[in-house]
């Protein structure tokens, strides 16, 4: 397994974004995949203010659609606007942080969108509210690319993070996901292939398949 650092997945998704390449809706559809199971019917997305947020939310959309109950919560003020529209358009309601314990005990799911590999350092403001009202569940966690809080290069766990039964991680593993501790909150992680080439780059980890 390869695992490349935060700016070598951005420098590889530079061209497909620039030819116009839906990287996002692409992701979103394989998460929504992975989220569509027997006995999930309650999903409950956190999300922050990024592309992972986006990921969730165009995920949400689609399993909206085909009738699963969909509830957002926001970790700040804004989120991924096209996405948000999508999913409200489905029947994807936003609730207040204020229930976000109640709604995770409550969700067959929950997907953690919060922060991605742009983030550095422990999690901050909403973000690390809502980690902690969900810490201790037993409702499973789905992490979209990374599980927030870790650091995507080293592993490290900078503050508390949402621990993950299942990581969809998308276009390369980050190195943080091999690497301890963060293996240990990233769960099982499940690689979706997106197109991106790494010919010639040098990989930050590589582990035995």
């Amino acid at each position: 397994m390869k695992g490349y650092s935060a700016q070598q997945v951005r420098d590889a998704e530079a061209p497909l974004r620039a030819r116009g390449i839906p990287l996002m809706q692409m992701a979103a559809t394989a998460l929504a995949g992975e989220l569509r199971r027997p006995g999930i019917q309650r999903v409950l997305l956190l999300v922050g203010t990024g592309d992972n947020g986006g990921d969730a939310l165009y995920a949400g959309a689609q399993l909206a659609e085909v009738g699963l109950d969909v509830s957002i919560i926001a970790s700040g003020d804004t989120m991924h606007h096209d996405a948000l529209g999508a999913a409200l358009e489905m029947g994807a309601v936003v609730e207040p942080a204020s229930r976000a314990a109640e709604l995770v005990d409550a969700s067959d799911v929950v997907v953690d969108g919060l922060v991605g590999i742009g983030a550095t350092g422990p999690l901050r403001g909403g973000a690390l509210d809502l980690v902690i009202a969900a810490a201790g569940t037993l409702t499973p966690v789905v992490a979209v690319d990374i599980p927030s809080g870790i650091d995507p290069d080293t592993g490290a766990l900078p503050g508390p993070t949402l621990p993950a039964r299942l990581t969809v991680t998308f276009g390369a593993y980050k190195a943080g996901l091999l690497l301890e501790p963060a293996r240990r909150v990233a769960g099982k992680v499940k690689l979706v292939d997106l197109g991106l080439d790494f010919t010639g780059v040098t990989p930050l980890v590589e582990l035995p398949d």
